[in-house]
């Protein structure tokens, strides 16, 4: 590791594992996060490169009247299809890599430690560290499937089968405890979460 410089600690999770209440946290403690999720919506905004590479590849029927994504359609077209979730990564993945670059870069002298919050980091790794995106560290926000499902189902009024279908689509939570650096355990309270955040940044504060 350079010295002198900020540790990038990657940040993911599974659905309704609590991955976003935790990057909140991080954030309220005056920590540095970076949302890819966010940045992934910056690069397919009306006028941008990365909606027009997806419409070249996908057609105009993901688009809305007023010319920007239409999310829903583009979801349908890929949910299912490994083909198209894999070019969707290709054109988009090189673009949002660039622009998290450029704020570690902005950063990386200044801070202690940068946070990059990504939903699908240990499925993507490899082709975020093709595109120059290394992590020092990846920590995992872990709760059970079980845990999961009930979470799901109550925030967006699923059944169990709808719940269980969006959370087998991703790699398993088991699977992925076994690729991260660190575990943060949140089958608990908030209360208790925000006392995990408070001792694992200790070292960075």
């Amino acid at each position: 590791m350079i010295q002198n410089r900020a540790t990038i600690i990657g940040i993911t999770g599974g659905i309704a594992t609590g991955k976003s209440t935790f990057c909140n946290l991080l954030s309220k403690l005056g920590f540095l996060v970076i949302d890819s999720d966010k940045i992934a919506r910056d690069v397919v905004e009306i006028g941008s490169e990365g909606l027009k590479n997806v419409v070249d590849y996908f057609g105009d029927d993901i688009l809305k009247e007023d010319g920007s994504l239409d999310r829903n359609s583009l979801g349908d077209l890929i949910f299912n299809d490994q083909r198209k979730r894999t070019a969707l990564n290709n054109i988009l993945h090189p673009l949002i890599t660039k622009k998290i670059r450029k704020l570690i870069d902005d950063n990386i002298n200044t801070e202690k430690v940068i946070f990059i919050d990504i939903p699908l980091l240990l499925e993507v790794r490899s082709n975020l560290e093709e595109n120059g995106l290394d992590f020092d560290q990846v920590w995992l926000i872990y709760s059970k499937e079980s845990t999961q499902v009930k979470r799901l189902m109550d925030r967006n009024n699923l059944s169990q089968d709808q719940a269980l279908m969006r959370i087998k689509s991703q790699m398993n939570i088991e699977e992925k405890r076994k690729l991260a650096d660190l575990v943060i355990n949140n089958e608990g309270s908030l209360e208790e979460l925000e006392q995990m955040v408070e001792r694992v940044t200790l070292i960075y504060r």
